[in-house]
């Protein structure tokens, strides 16, 4: 299991996230509490929104807390929409294809969680894909496959339906060919202007996901667990959800059943 945070708010440095807090990114990396492991080192990548449609993307598979570039980057870089994740692999290869957020035009996408036996149908998850997205199938992940097929499915037009689509197609095809857990989902996606954030399980083990309105930074921070337990104000989003965050506001969804978005 992987561990990530996103914030959508007034422009901050990335280090305000992901280094600075008691319990930052950083710090996950080594000592997450509400995951399987505690140590989140296969890599690690931060996507960021700032005078361009696309973001920047750097990624890489050293563990977090041992690359030197990471610190560098994160105090200089200012941004009022950034994804940041560490990655704890599921059984894919360590390397920077497979590391988290994917970007595709104006789209992030970042994941924690699992598609159980996703390599027993792997070929069947690549081979669904659309041929006009194809090319951006780089990595090996569960997670990118189903960023490709969101896409496939208009996220421009229905983010909501888009990803819930493509979540709940996967989790049909993992209770065919795979094994469980069939779908465990905490993830966050960005078009630079909105951000959502979707917690979901085809059981009862929900990967974590908070929320908090920062009145100090203005802005929401959306993570896999907070940042500090100093800080009041953290809420877990609903298991079956996805939040919202439009313009400093943030509006929940409930997750609709797949044959009201075929």
């Amino acid at each position: 299991m992987c561990r990530w945070a996103a914030w959508s708010g007034a422009p901050v440095f990335l280090q305000d996230i992901i280094s600075e807090p008691q319990n930052s990114l950083m710090v996950q990396s080594q000592f997450a509490s509400e995951c399987k492991t505690a140590i989140n080192g296969d890599g690690f990548g931060v996507a960021w929104y700032a005078h361009r449609d696309a973001p920047g993307l750097f990624r890489d598979v050293n563990p977090a807390w041992s690359d030197s570039n990471l610190p560098c980057i994160a105090a200089q870089i200012r941004s009022p929409m950034f994804l940041a994740h560490v990655r704890a692999t599921t059984g894919t290869a360590i390397s920077r294809n497979n590391c988290h957020p994917f970007v595709v035009g104006n789209w992030s996408f970042m994941h924690n969680g699992q598609v159980g036996g996703f390599q027993q149908f792997r070929k069947a998850a690549d081979m669904s894909i659309q041929d006009e997205l194809y090319s951006h199938r780089k990595g090996a992940t569960d997670s990118e496959v189903i960023f490709l097929k969101a896409l496939e499915y208009g996220l421009d037009e229905d983010p909501i339906g888009a990803m819930t689509k493509a979540v709940l197609e996967m989790e049909q095809l993992s209770k065919r060919l795979g094994t469980t857990p069939h779908m465990r989902f905490s993830a966050a996606f960005s078009d630079g202007k909105r951000l959502f954030a979707m917690r979901y399980a085809s059981d009862a083990f929900v990967p974590s996901l908070y929320y908090r309105w920062s009145r100090e930074r203005l802005g929401y921070m959306v993570v896999s667990e907070p940042l500090g337990q100093e800080e009041s104000g953290w809420v877990q989003l609903p298991a079956g959800s996805i939040c919202e965050i439009t313009d400093g506001t943030l509006t929940q969804h409930e997750i609709v059943p797949l044959m009201a978005v075929a």
